[in-house]
């Protein structure tokens, strides 16, 4: 008999298998960038949800992580021949660099708590702003650079496919963490940190670990995108960028995973047809007010975001025959 988890694992296999065969269906240049910005912002949005979904932390500095892999791709290949290997390295030394800092980081704030910890990464990431400002030998201030990206990715199907096996390793590797013994932990410090290290766990160091899991993974994202556009400035490190991260993770449902990557779908296609409208329609020129109003509607139609609130409705429509397949097999 198949079960309940079984029928998702078949879904989603059935949307992978699709979103890999698009590229060699149709020739849509619009379509294939604009997957390709969902994909990468679909895996910054779950380092946020490993953050907020899971362990309950909510930082204002998420952006620094997403700076660092961008700067850190960036720069090694407008300075080095930008081949396979070079983009390989240049990834993993930013998730490197990025889970250095993130421990550091979290060893600093997270005995901090709610909004003092929120508070202090904004002053940190903020801090990394300015240092990019002023570095401008390396990174060209607020003017940024642009950088050649390996032959291979001038074809935009390429890359989108190499994006897409990014987001699903990543989607994979992220669900065995958050069910192994660890990620339970993680969720038990999400809804009641006092009585899980009553319990005897050491807090600090599962939010470290969570705080540097998010980072690595942060930095992926911001490689991707450095490549996506040729060129990266110090807009990677903006508010902005932490702002669309959490939002993401709020309207597609805070600790699913793949929430995450249904909420980075409808910020991304919001903003790509609003903006659009703007253009031929007047009355759109203020589009980011739209926006607005639609991320009021699905917070309110969809307090738990739209995977939380379909699984609320799930469970609710279910527990009747739970409660009655108990009572019956009580009654046997």
């Amino acid at each position: 008999m198949t079960t309940k988890y079984q029928w998702n694992n078949i879904f989603l296999t059935i949307i992978v298998i699709v979103l890999f065969i698009f590229p060699f269906v149709t020739d849509s240049r619009t379509w294939t960038i604009l997957l390709t910005q969902i994909f990468i912002f679909s895996i910054l949005a779950m380092s946020y949800d490993i953050l907020l979904g899971y362990t309950g932390i909510v930082s204002f500095g998420h952006a620094m992580f997403f700076g660092i892999g961008a700067y850190t791709t960036g720069v090694m290949l407008d300075r080095v021949e930008p081949t396979i290997g070079v983009f390989i390295l240049s990834i993993v030394t930013g998730m490197i660099i990025a889970g250095i800092i993130s421990f550091i980081v979290g060893l600093l704030t997270l005995r901090l708590k709610s909004h003092f910890y929120a508070m202090l990464t904004l002053a940190l990431s903020g801090l990394f702003l300015v240092l990019t400002e002023k570095w401008r030998s390396l990174t060209s201030g607020n003017d940024g650079f642009t950088f050649r990206a390996p032959e291979v990715f001038k074809d935009r199907a390429v890359f989108y496919l190499v994006v897409l096996v990014c987001l699903v390793v990543t989607y994979i590797l992220l669900r065995r963490f958050v069910q192994s013994p660890l990620g339970h932990i993680l969720v038990a410090v999400r809804e009641n940190e006092q009585r899980t290290k009553s319990l005897g766990f050491k807090v600090l160091h599962y939010k470290v670990i969570a705080s540097v899991v998010a980072g690595v993974v942060a930095s992926l994202a911001g490689a991707l995108y450095a490549i996506s556009l040729r060129f990266v400035n110090t807009s990677v490190l903006t508010m902005d960028i932490t702002l669309d991260a959490l939002l993401m993770t709020i309207i597609g449902g805070v600790g699913t995973l793949i929430g995450p990557i249904i909420g980075a779908g409808v910020i991304e296609l919001s903003q790509h047809y609003l903006s659009g409208l703007a253009k031929e329609y007047p009355i759109f020129e203020r589009w980011i007010i739209f926006f607005g109003i639609l991320y009021i509607l699905v917070v309110i139609f969809f307090p738990a975001g739209i995977v939380g609130t379909i699984r609320q409705a799930y469970y609710k429509r279910k527990k009747p025959h739970v409660v009655e397949g108990r009572s019956n097999s009580e009654d046997l």
